[in-house]
């Protein structure tokens, strides 16, 4: 009887509270409703029941043990190649012939495309047939002043302008070189944005090259982990394209921090003989920035929290012949997926209820679930 008039009592609280009181006070003047109404409940069974066997509340538990315990940094990022090259001209022109194709592996060196030179080689043949001049004229006065006749004058201007022709031609060599765009390195044609006929120029890329010989990660990370991310650092790269995961190791972690996001690059290697990359395919790194091996860890659920105790999970203790829920209070370190490391509290071989520990109150006679 006396419990069918408290919970009348609480509704008729929940009503009166309306909006003239704080929230957080209704709620902590509740949780002491429910403490007192948990003791009388416990007072009256062990009245009625004094051999507590209708008191029994079924549990389910798990025996703690000690095992390895770690936290990740998860962030999203690409795979890239060591080696992914954007090819643009060296000097304007229009594109003439182009003489790869996409897929097409290439050589470091190996001509691409050419541009139009033809001016270029009219210019180179012009000076050519000069110097075939100059040289003839030069030779004829070296011979003459080798015998000390004529002036040292017509000499050296002979001389000079063989010479002048000779640089001259270098220089349109090379400049006919440069229309020609050549592979810088080796690997495979990704992309060919330019037609032939189009204006092609210096800063525009003109082809991409990728060598996926050594592939990477790459991934932005916030300036916060700063501290925590170091080269060498284990890491887990998850390749949900591939729905694969493996684990490497950091190889690069930047030291410069973006002013404009404010993140700094890390870089992690990737197998080259397991799978088959893309450029830009989708990798999650997990970086791992703290490790136990020897931690309490539990699920978070489990967990409870109350103003006046803090942090508390319940576990058994033998009493007098019985098995007992006893509140005990916690100190929760670091989460990851789902797991609380427990600092403080729990120990080797305790004893922890894992399912109807929301039901329960502290000093409950239980039972375990078989």
């Amino acid at each position: 009887m006396r419990k069918l008039l408290l919970f009348p009592g609480i509704l008729f609280l929940l009503a009166s509270c309306g909006g003239s009181q704080d929230k957080e006070a209704k709620l902590e003047q509740l949780k002491k409703e429910r403490d007192q109404l948990s003791i009388e409940i416990m007072n009256l069974e062990k009245e009625i029941y004094p051999d507590g066997k209708n008191n029994l509340m079924t549990v389910r538990i798990d025996t703690l043990h000690e095992q390895p315990f770690s936290h990740y940094i998860e962030v999203q990022g690409r795979i890239d190649g060591n080696e992914n090259i954007g090819v643009s001209p060296r000097t304007p022109g229009i594109v003439n012939r182009i003489l790869v194709n996409e897929g097409d592996y290439v050589t470091k060196g190996e001509v691409l495309a050419e541009l139009d030179s033809e001016v270029l080689n009219q210019t180179l043949y012009e000076l050519e047939s000069q110097l075939d001049f100059a040289t003839e004229l030069y030779s004829k006065q070296k011979a003459l002043w080798d015998q000390k006749i004529g002036s040292e004058v017509q000499y050296l201007t002979a001389k000079n302008n063989k010479e002048s022709l000779e640089n001259k031609i270098a220089t349109i060599k090379d400049q006919i070189k440069m229309s020609k765009i050549v592979s810088p390195i080796d690997g495979t044609i990704e992309e060919i944005p330019i037609k032939v006929g189009q204006m092609a120029s210096p800063g525009f890329q003109a082809f991409r090259v990728i060598n996926f010989s050594k592939a990477k990660a790459v991934a932005d990370v916030g300036e916060a982990y700063t501290g925590k991310i170091q080269t060498g650092d284990q890491v887990q790269v998850f390749l949900p394209d591939l729905d694969k995961e493996f684990g490497q190791r950091v190889s690069f972690s930047s030291k410069y921090i973006d002013p404009v996001n404010r993140t700094f690059v890390v870089e992690v290697e990737l197998p080259s003989n397991h799978f088959v990359f893309r450029a830009n395919m989708i990798a999650v790194l997990r970086i791992k920035d703290y490790s136990n091996p020897s931690a309490v860890s539990i699920p978070q659920n489990y967990i409870q929290l109350s103003r006046d105790e803090g942090q508390y999970v319940f576990v058994v203790s033998e009493e007098n012949g019985k098995k007992v829920a006893r509140k005990k209070t916690v100190e929760a370190g670091i989460t990851y997926n789902g797991l609380t490391e427990i600092v403080n509290g729990l120990g080797e071989g305790d004893v922890i209820i894992t399912a109807g520990y929301k039901d329960l109150y502290d000093g409950q006679d239980i039972d375990y679930l078989k």
